[in-house]
């Protein structure tokens, strides 16, 4: 990897950047910096369209103006985090602002100003082109010539149908503005400092709430963006199905990388981080370790979904047999995994409480716990205590979209205790896990782990599964993973 030169001293000033010695570069001559600054073509992007969802952030910003009237809002992208010493992380901008903008540049902030007791104007800021004059695009280590070209001011406008402005000068102006004042906390802390005096957690919190209770319905550019990421997400499955021999030879770490080579070729990254658990180790909730052994007669538990460019993401677990087929013991787990499965999907419809397809799914895997003597019954009374759960573990869903828990900071009333509505995409994932250690089951069962994972639609009649392209039953299972295999 190449290094980066040391960032300028002074990227906003007339005079060129003279670059500081650090015994690995010279100092930059009077003369390379002259000639830096001419010879380059104009490379302004004209024609532009508008991005996909620009109608639909447009609508959405609008929803926030009327949420708080004449109170300023503000919506930072974020920055780039250091990884180890002068390398940093791939950049994912903040939920909040992509739904807003549908821009993901680090540092970028949208201001929502108001125009009086009702209404605002917004502007996006952000990073124009890299100063030529100064050397600023050469020199510092976020230069274009480093990093990339970037948009234009210009070019933003046009893509994302707002004004765009200098981010470099926000933080002065914020400093210096008067009125209420919110902000998305956690993203910026220059933006947050500029605003300190100006703001309360209280208040902020509200914002970020009401932007997530935003996204608890999906507008049809959204779901069209989460079925792109289920269909990417179903081609990795069958990726990893066609080279389990190569993963048996290896590790976890293979399935791992073929997944992400599909997350990557066809949309932006994974959405998470990937879960590929191999026998024992599917009886992790959050094995992303992957650094595991992958033998034949074992089971794998494969959690993971691609993100797309728009940054929705897929999340979907298959639990598929290593050679292909099940065994009588892992058929019957799996069984009932999936007929809680099918209970819990079955109760996913409009009016239904969110709660409802998690009781209906823990019933079932309840009732099978007791017909087996692994606890004691009766049912009701398994569920009144809770004794299911040190089998079951965790919840049975979540709201999918930008984020794979999404709206996660929504009131309680709205989503965990609300009411489901056409639009809203949600999980429905049971799973039943015998840890390697526990001695209370019989020990053929320690050790195996069941999950069944897919995206639902609420519909105005129902559901429709997103993710209905990858089989579900046990034998479906055996039958697709055959005709891959070839």
């Amino acid at each position: 990897m190449t290094e980066h030169q040391p960032a300028p001293e002074n990227p906003e000033g007339d005079e060129p950047i003279k670059q500081r010695k650090n015994g690995l570069y010279p100092a930059v001559s009077d003369e390379l910096a002259a000639n830096m600054k001419t010879g380059w073509a104009d490379t302004e992007l004209r024609d532009l369209r508008p991005i996909a969802q620009a109608p639909e952030t447009a609508r959405r910003r609008a929803e926030l103006s009327a949420q708080f009237p004449g109170e300023r809002l503000v919506i930072p992208a974020g920055n780039l985090k250091t990884r180890s010493n002068d390398t940093e992380y791939s950049f994912r901008a903040s939920t909040e602002y992509a739904y807003l903008t549908g821009d993901q540049t680090e540092d970028g902030v949208l201001v929502l100003e108001p125009t009086g007791p009702q209404g605002h104007d917004a502007t996006v800021y952000l990073l124009p082109r890299s100063n030529r004059e100064n050397g600023e695009f050469w020199l510092d280590g976020q230069g274009e010539l480093w990093v990339g070209r970037r948009h234009s001011l210009t070019e933003a406008e046009h893509l994302l149908g707002l004004p765009a402005s200098d981010v470099r000068e926000l933080a002065d102006a914020l400093a210096d503005a008067t009125g209420p004042v919110r902000v998305v906390r956690g993203h910026d802390a220059d933006i947050e400092t500029a605003l300190t005096d100006k703001v309360t957690a209280e208040r902020d919190e509200e914002l970020r709430v009401f932007i997530s209770e935003q996204r608890l319905v999906k507008d049809a550019f959204e779901i069209g963006e989460l079925q792109k990421a289920v269909d990417s997400t179903v081609r990795g499955f069958e990726d990893v199905v066609k080279v389990l021999d190569k993963a048996e030879a290896t590790s976890e770490r293979y399935i791992e990388g073929t997944f992400f080579l599909r997350a990557r070729v066809e949309g932006n990254d994974i959405g998470y981080g990937s879960i590929c658990a191999a026998g024992p180790h599917a009886t992790t909730l959050h094995w992303v370790r992957n650094d595991g052994p992958v033998r034949s007669g074992e089971l794998l538990l494969l959690d993971a979904g691609v993100e797309t460019h728009s940054l929705y993401t897929a999340d979907v677990t298959r639990t598929l047999p290593v050679n292909g087929t099940y065994t009588d013991l892992q058929r019957k787990i799996y069984d009932a995994v999936y007929k809680a499965q099918e209970a819990g999907i079955a109760a996913v419809r409009p009016g239904a409480k969110f709660r409802d397809f998690h009781d209906a799914a823990q019933r079932v895997l309840a009732e099978k716990l007791v017909e087996w003597g692994l606890t004691e019954g009766p049912v009701e009374r398994v569920l009144e205590l809770g004794l299911q759960r040190r089998w079951t573990l965790h919840g049975t869903g979540h709201m999918l979209g930008l984020d794979v828990h999404d709206c996660a900071v929504a009131r309680t009333e709205a989503y965990v205790d609300g009411v489901l509505e056409p639009g809203m995409v949600l999980t429905v994932e049971p799973g039943l896990y015998f840890q390697a250690d526990d001695t209370t089951v019989p020990e053929e069962y320690r050790g195996i782990g069941v999950r069944i994972e897919d995206d639902i639609l609420v519909t105005e009649d129902g559901n429709r599964n997103l993710s209905a392209a990858l089989p579900r039953t046990s034998s479906a299972v055996e039958a697709w993973m055959a005709e891959l295999k070839g």
